[in-house]
């Protein structure tokens, strides 16, 4: 992609194929001993408790001797691509008392200002 004996220069190399020229001088950090070691026991644990979080894995890996964190255990988590399973809400199945209600814009043509209004009722998150 990125030719660096190339005549063309980096900069317009890297103009051309439409990256940044940042880019262009990455070269990814190897990851660390101890980062794999961490990464091959939660992927053992991950098998046999395939609903453990980064949280239940930072519990049992500090009960095998290991001082990690939560959110370093869920970086691992993430590079390696796993997750906890767990049932997530449904929320599109609709509940059988409640009311549909007609959409009454679906078949009108709205062409000029004020022909049509829309309201946000959701309630605004508290900041902490």
């Amino acid at each position: 992609m990125i030719d660096r004996t190339h005549e063309l220069p980096l900069k317009r190399q890297a103009q051309l194929v439409g990256i940044s020229r940042g880019a262009v001088y990455y070269r990814p950090a190897p990851i660390g001993e101890i980062d794999l070691r961490l990464m091959r026991r939660i992927d053992e644990l991950h098998l046999e408790l395939p609903f453990a979080g980064s949280r239940m894995l930072r519990d049992l890996l500090r009960q095998e001797g290991e001082e990690v964190g939560r959110r370093h255990v869920g970086t691992l988590m993430r590079k390696m691509g796993i997750e906890a399973l767990y049932r997530k809400p449904n929320t599109s199945k609709k509940h059988p008392q409640h009311a549909v209600f007609p959409y009454l814009l679906r078949k009108r043509r709205i062409d000029q200002p004020n022909q049509a209004w829309a309201m946000d009722i959701s309630v605004p998150q508290q900041a902490a």
